[in-house]
């Protein structure tokens, strides 16, 4: 009989912790898991799936222009916050009983309370003081929104969490911030009818994308309606007798909306874990430091996700869940592969990209071919729409193996998921090159760049 309570104990009830939890109680071990919130973390909850439902709703204002160049008269449009709001949360109900369904099946215990550690060994439940012991513990608590006491009047903001929730579409709404939820939720906003400013401290939105995807897709948005003002921050924000919100900014612009929402990064959710007290050992982002098999510093607490500040990605967090399975029960040591990870900004237009930008690739390789295509889509011939689509190779001239693939356009993240297959196995442009099209469609032009656009040599445009 083992002295632990459990084999395993996962604190943290998201993406990363519940496959942890799950496969192991699968295996036969016994399992406890904490969630103190609701099961399915920041990805079900208030995240990714909720998002991605938001942007479809913001999408149907387009649909519907457009039909009448197919020949559809459409009639008078309204459009209901409440009944998204509901449908949105009935759909994260659901979702939710899956996870809790997934580890009650696998007969995991589970425990509604957070869960701090004790020592390396010992979780104590906080909601009812019990203490527990595991031969293994996993910490999953994933991030949040990074909060900006700093600002005065950010009491009156919101969050990305808090923009899933809100009782009424706001008439106006400043977004700060120049990352992908910024981004992303400028797009829905707007695609809903609101007047919508993004306001960003860098000189272009998505620092760490592809020039042209970050330029084409600014100039999308502001052709869209959205105002984008780039090198400037927000200094100040009061709140007006009326319930109006009023932001100065560094540059002197005055705004006034209904809401402001910050989006300007996420913290690991570390705080008051016990993790000092037990030794687990953190950054100075205040993230859990983990080797290459997640382990932290203390050699039984192991560490998946976003708590780790590895790659914030949900299925980042479910593979590194799986390595720690065939790691510590299957005695099939895996490291997490965080190279060539395929991404998506569901923006209007959405970017889809995997590898190396042309500014990274330009650095790492003596001399690149870009391949490089910007186009008007089947689609807008008739819609009317002047919305152009951007493909773009990239690839090292030395072996010609393609390192970077960005699309700028509709089904954007699609076609990246297919692209990362193709990277991740090494293909050369010639591979690409010997593949035949599917016309007619947007992707075949990914097959049909035959000659390089430009070279980059050294850095230089050749």
């Amino acid at each position: 009989m083992s002295e632990f309570d459990f084999d395993l104990f996962v604190i943290g009830g998201g993406s990363g912790g519940v496959r942890a939890g799950r496969v192991a109680a699968s295996l036969g071990k016994r399992v406890g898991i904490a969630e103190e919130y609701r099961f399915g973390g920041t990805c079900v909850i208030r995240g990714c799936v909720p998002k991605k439902l938001f942007v479809y709703a913001s999408q149907y204002a387009e649909h519907f222009e457009d039909a009448s160049g197919f020949g559809w008269s459409v009639g008078e449009s309204r459009f209901d916050w409440r009944k998204l709001i509901e449908a949105k949360d009935k759909e994260i109900t659901r979702l939710e009983g899956l996870y809790r369904k997934g580890l009650e099946n696998n007969h995991a215990t589970i425990y509604e309370s957070r869960a701090v550690l004790v020592d390396g060994h010992t979780v104590r439940i906080v909601k009812t003081g019990q203490l527990v012991t595991a031969e293994r513990i996993v910490i999953a608590t994933g991030a949040s929104p990074a909060e900006h006491p700093a600002l005065p009047g950010h009491e009156h903001t919101i969050t990305s969490n808090e923009a899933f929730h809100l009782e009424s579409l706001p008439k106006a709404i400043l977004v700060a911030g120049g990352g992908y939820i910024a981004v992303e939720f400028a797009n829905i906003f707007h695609g809903l009818g609101v007047e919508t400013t993004l306001i960003y401290r860098g000189k272009e939105v998505l620092s760490r994308f592809d020039g042209d995807m970050r330029r084409g897709l600014h100039k999308a948005m502001e052709e869209k309606g959205i105002r984008i003002l780039c090198e400037d921050i927000f200094e100040k924000i009061e709140k007006r007798p009326d319930g109006r919100l009023v932001a100065e900014t560094m540059k002197g612009e005055t705004l006034v909306a209904d809401q402001v929402m910050l989006a300007l990064g996420r913290r690991p959710n570390t705080q008051d874990l016990g993790l000092e007290s037990a030794g687990i050992a953190l950054d100075e982002k205040g993230a859990v430091k983990v080797d290459a098999y997640s382990r932290t510093s203390v050699a039984s607490v192991f560490a998946l996700g976003d708590v780790t500040d590895r790659v914030q990605l949900t299925p980042v967090a479910i593979h590194e869940a799986m390595c720690f399975i065939e790691t510590e029960y299957r005695d099939n040591p895996t490291s997490p592969d965080h190279d060539l990870i395929p991404t998506a900004v569901f923006s209007q237009p959405e970017i889809g990209t995997v590898g190396l930008s042309e500014e990274a690739a330009a650095k790492q390789f003596s001399e690149i071919e870009v391949y490089r295509a910007e186009f008007r889509t089947m689609k807008a011939t008739l819609s009317g729409r002047a919305e152009k689509m951007i493909m773009k190779l990239i690839v090292n001239a030395a072996d010609r193996k393609v390192v970077g693939a960005h699309i700028l356009g509709h089904d954007a993240g699609e076609m990246a998921q297919l692209l990362g297959i193709s990277l991740k196995a090494g293909c050369t442009k010639d591979d690409f090159d010997r593949t035949m099209a599917v016309h007619p469609t947007a992707a075949e032009e990914l097959v049909t760049m035959y000659a390089p656009s430009y070279r980059v040599r050294d850095g230089e445009r050749v």
